[in-house]
């Protein structure tokens, strides 16, 4: 595991401590985490949140970033399945979602984020004690792309 890994996430992707959603503060780049990932033969995708102000473009967020396959519906339960059951994507050891920009999003719309919110801890949950965990990580500020 690479140095540069917090140590919270590195305990997750080796498997020491159980999959959950972590914080990812604003001056790492979430390629670190991205990588970190990929090499413990995890699978990662990043949501960018940035200017999205509704449920619409936040559901549409999500379809693209996260790959969803055609039949997702754009709404909570389409949401909760796609992440709970995963046969539409390849296997993997686990996989990683890490989100930026959703302080906006979160601040806009308070309600719409606690079921955004609400949906990303059921899926954590369900995947815990299975052999592909869920992490989601919740980057601080925007986020940084890059190195």
């Amino acid at each position: 595991m690479s140095p540069e890994v917090p140590p919270a996430l590195a305990a997750v992707l080796d498997g020491r401590t159980p999959a959950g959603v972590l914080p990812w503060p604003a001056d790492r780049p979430i390629a670190d985490a991205l990588a970190a990932a990929r090499d413990a033969g995890w699978t990662g995708a990043a949501l960018d949140l940035a200017g999205v102000t509704d449920k619409a473009d936040f559901l549409q967020r999500c379809a693209a970033a996260l790959d969803f396959p055609a039949y997702f519906g754009h709404n909570w339960d389409a949401l909760a399945d796609c992440l709970t059951d995963l046969s539409w994507c390849p296997p993997a050891r686990g996989r990683l979602l890490v989100i930026t920009g959703w302080q906006g999003y979160a601040a806009a719309v308070p309600e719409d984020w606690g079921v955004v919110e609400g949906v990303l801890a059921d899926a954590v949950g369900h995947w815990r004690d299975t052999d592909t965990g869920l992490v989601v990580i919740m980057a601080g500020g925007r986020g940084r792309q890059g190195a």
